[in-house]
């Protein structure tokens, strides 16, 4: 399963949804998907632009988990 730890790098930045939105040009209804790990996918162009305004790495918000199914 890939989580999305959006959250955890706005806190660290200390950066609110509004701020990110307006940074990357996002509305703050997909940012609100993608921080809830409800997106079904994301674009490079939108991981890249998020990783600008909260100078990380990709692998700062995307992180893959094993489905607990996979270890059976």
């Amino acid at each position: 399963m890939i989580i999305i730890n959006l959250d955890v790098m706005m806190a660290k930045r200390k950066m609110s949804l509004n701020q990110l939105s307006e940074k990357v040009g996002i509305t703050l209804a997909n940012l609100s998907i993608l921080k809830n790990n409800k997106a079904k996918a994301i674009r490079f162009s939108t991981l890249d632009a998020i990783c600008k305004a909260l100078d990380c790495r990709v692998e700062d918000i995307v992180e893959y988990v094993p489905d607990e199914k996979e270890g059976i």
